[in-house]
């Protein structure tokens, strides 16, 4: 799972590791939830050329990518409400997703780094899931 920032180059490094939230995505999104916040794939969106690439890897169905909606584009601050609140909640509890803690707070860091500084140039975004 990795952000994708709206237009060709936002002036900064927009990458993060998300494999460790892509590994814990169930239990983040029931961890969201409960937490009252909106889980991290209702930010979820893919043009043709990322639903090609995915369709590339092996994921999907041809057919159901041909009806995919517009890409749509979130406001960062959304995005932070979700990864503020989950790292408040991880950070309190640690042992929460057991070994995987450390490395899903790392990652929501790296969210939480990209967005402000997507918010900050009023810039939208969006979340990419790859299979690799």
């Amino acid at each position: 799972m990795y952000i994708v920032v709206e237009g060709e180059d936002p002036g900064f490094d927009i990458f993060v590791n998300g494999r460790g939230l892509a590994r814990n995505e169930d239990a983040l999104e029931k961890l969201a939830l409960r937490l009252g916040v909106k889980p991290l794939l209702e930010f979820f969106s893919a043009d043709e050329n990322s639903m090609a690439l995915l369709l590339e890897e092996g994921a999907g169905d041809p057919e159901w990518a041909k009806t995919l909606p517009p890409p749509q584009w979130f406001s960062p601050d959304d995005g932070l409400v979700t990864i503020g609140t989950l790292l408040d909640f991880l950070q309190d509890n640690p042992s929460a997703l057991g070994s995987e803690t450390a490395a899903v707070l790392n990652e929501l860091e790296e969210y939480e780094r990209v967005l402000r500084k997507t918010s900050t140039r009023s810039l939208r975004w969006q979340l990419a899931v790859s299979w690799r």
